[in-house]
């Protein structure tokens, strides 16, 4: 009895560094939920963050960012959509998770990606948004990112990278992505839906380039295996087939 105890002991250990392909096998687990906030595990390193916007034409809808860990350090892909559910969301990685904010990177302008970005600013965590997200943010009074960017960034986690690229308009004209590398996750944000979505909001977008751009995600990316849209489930390539196919114009 006491050799398998040890075995198991040294089996959960050699886990802690899972691999990419090991990071595909692993069940998504729900890690905290509130009223505002719910916090899933997607990966060994990474966690879906969902808080809620109340819109006129779809109601009060859930909205997704991502977190990304390495050793003892997370960076942001969305805030959540009010000042408060981003507090909490602080308050949770700094409290439960132990870890340090590197920095938060709304992918676009509205506001269920930026929407708590004043919260971040007020715990000193510096914000990178692409040059266009500034722009459109100021001109919609939207909260304004700190730091931009032009075609791409890459920022330091820990000992590892995240990579932030933007590859043409689709669901708005600044829309970007973020990718983990160790992991192969793919944070695609409003840009790629989930399965079965319908079009959704429209009012910024641009529907003729939203495929292309999107298939550029896709050979940018071919080894993706884990893919957040920016409503609704996580999944894999399937997701970025899915949305090419739903705004093909040809």
């Amino acid at each position: 009895m006491r050799l398998n105890i040890l075995l198991l002991f040294v089996i959960s250990i050699s886990c802690s560094g899972c691999t990419t392909e090991e990071s595909t096998a692993f069940k998504a687990t729900e890690v905290r939920r509130s009223d505002a906030l719910i916090i899933t595990q997607v990966s060994a390193n990474t966690f879906i963050h969902t808080s809620y916007h109340q819109t006129e034409d779809f109601g009060n809808v859930p909205c997704n960012g991502l977190l990304v860990r390495n050793a003892d350090e997370v960076i942001i892909f969305d805030t959540p959509t009010t000042d408060s559910s981003a507090t909490e969301l602080i308050h949770w990685l700094q409290d439960s998770l132990r870890c340090s904010i590197k920095a938060v990177v709304p992918t676009h302008f509205h506001t269920d990606c930026l929407g708590g970005l004043q919260a971040f600013h007020a715990m000193n965590i510096p914000s990178y948004a692409n040059v266009k997200t500034v722009e459109l943010a100021r001109t919609h009074g939207e909260p304004v990112p700190q730091n931009s960017f032009i075609d791409s960034l890459v920022l330091d986690v820990g000992s590892g990278t995240v990579i932030v690229r933007y590859f043409g308009e689709g669901h708005t004209p600044d829309n970007v992505v973020g990718y983990f590398p160790s992991e192969d996750v793919l944070f695609g944000g409003c840009l790629i839906k989930e399965l079965n979505a319908s079009k959704g909001y429209l009012g910024d977008a641009n529907v003729a380039e939203w495929s292309s751009t999107v298939e550029r995600v896709r050979t940018a990316y071919p080894n993706a295996r884990v893919i957040v849209p920016g409503h609704g489930e996580h999944g894999d390539q399937a997701l970025l087939d899915y949305t090419i196919g739903l705004f093909d114009t040809h």
